[in-house]
């Protein structure tokens, strides 16, 4: 995490002339202030200025806030509500004429703003937080380099113990398990898509039971100490049959190739470009039906969207996933996933495992 991401935060608001910042609790307020309270109908919030903070959190909440937060606290009790608190708030903060609020903000909680300033210009969050966010330090990319680690672990320990006859439910609790057993505290994501099912790029993990002759896609993450893991690989129950071993390899030509692209100051949609390229060369451009990848860092999902109508610069310090895919519904389908990190060289990959296809 940067030295002090609030001021970084401050110094963004006022490139953006943001006049008041309302973070939730969620991942925005882990990363300003390592620490987020737990979320619910209470509205709870960090008002940033770009010379004051205040924090405004239910009366519950306060005494486990308190060590975490190094500037003066509004409370309020379930039985008064926020209202009284909101008012000190504006008091304090005055009437900003734009305010960015937290993208993760409940709706109520949004309205409760709008309604204390009516006059003001909302916009999204993230016009603060997500350039500030975007770049990673030397001790995040550690952290996403541990979390990393844990999910080479969940991977080899499903293609270890997968075999016909399981269902997919199994086999994601199997990872689940095994990121548990490394100390990771939340496994947001574990998607076991066997035979036809691996076509659906999100498909829900369900009940239906592995078979001889079918592949299985596997596409785990998890958080460990505050940051994010995401890794797709593929196995097959038995002989890959040749038509999945051209479309395995395809895909990881895709793969290759946009790693390859990847250096400091490389406009970001040459990386789709490079991936969404080979597989439409080899003729299923219609099957790679999403974007070559997302930033990853506190949250799974985060800027840079690598798309090929991002024209964002890479940057060093940049993390994001390299995923490109091949869906043939009725059949199978085929996605590998890297996480990658922009340095100076170029994009650095943070999973020690091969992307061949494991035969189980």
């Amino acid at each position: 995490m940067i030295d002090d991401p609030l001021d970084a935060a401050k110094k963004r608001m006022a490139q953006e002339a943001i006049d008041l910042l309302a973070i939730p609790p969620g991942d925005d307020l882990f990363y300003l202030l390592s620490y987020s309270p737990h979320l619910d109908e209470r509205p709870c919030y960090l008002f940033l200025t770009q010379e004051d903070a205040l924090f405004l959190v239910p009366e519950l909440n306060a005494t486990a806030a308190a060590p975490h937060v190094p500037f003066p606290t509004l409370t309020y009790t379930d039985a008064d509500g926020p209202e009284a608190a909101l008012r000190e708030v504006q008091t304090r903060l005055g009437r900003p004429r734009q305010i960015a609020a937290g993208d993760t903000m409940r709706a109520d909680a949004l309205l409760l703003l709008q309604e204390r300033w009516p006059e003001a210009r909302f916009v999204p969050g993230a016009r603060v937080m997500a350039p500030v966010r975007m770049i990673k330090t030397a001790e995040e990319i550690m952290a996403l380099r541990r979390a990393a680690a844990t999910a080479d672990v969940a991977v080899r320990t499903v293609f270890d113990t997968a075999r016909p006859g399981q269902s997919e439910r199994e086999v994601a609790r199997i990872a689940e398990e095994a990121f548990r057993a490394q100390g990771v505290q939340e496994v947001p994501s574990a998607i076991a898509a066997s035979g036809p099912n691996s076509a659906y790029p999100h498909h829900q993990t369900s009940d239906r039971l592995l078979a001889a002759g079918e592949p299985l896609l596997l596409d785990v993450g998890g958080r460990l100490d505050g940051y994010m893991s995401d890794i797709t690989r593929m196995a097959f129950l038995g002989e890959p049959a040749t038509r999945y071993r051209e479309v395995h390899a395809i895909v990881e030509e895709a793969v290759t190739v946009a790693l390859g692209v990847i250096r400091p100051g490389t406009p970001i949609r040459e990386v789709d470009r490079a991936a969404r390229g080979v597989i439409e060369r080899a003729g299923y451009g219609a099957h790679f039906t999403h974007r070559t990848g997302h930033g990853i860092g506190v949250t799974g999902h985060e800027p840079p969207s690598i798309t090929h109508t991002n024209d964002l610069p890479l940057a060093v310090g940049m993390a994001f996933s390299v995923e490109p895919g091949i869906y043939l519904v009725g059949e199978f389908g085929v996605r590998l996933e890297e996480i990658v990190v922009v340095t100076e060289r170029g994009g650095e990959r943070l999973s020690a495992l091969g992307r061949e296809v494991q035969v189980i």
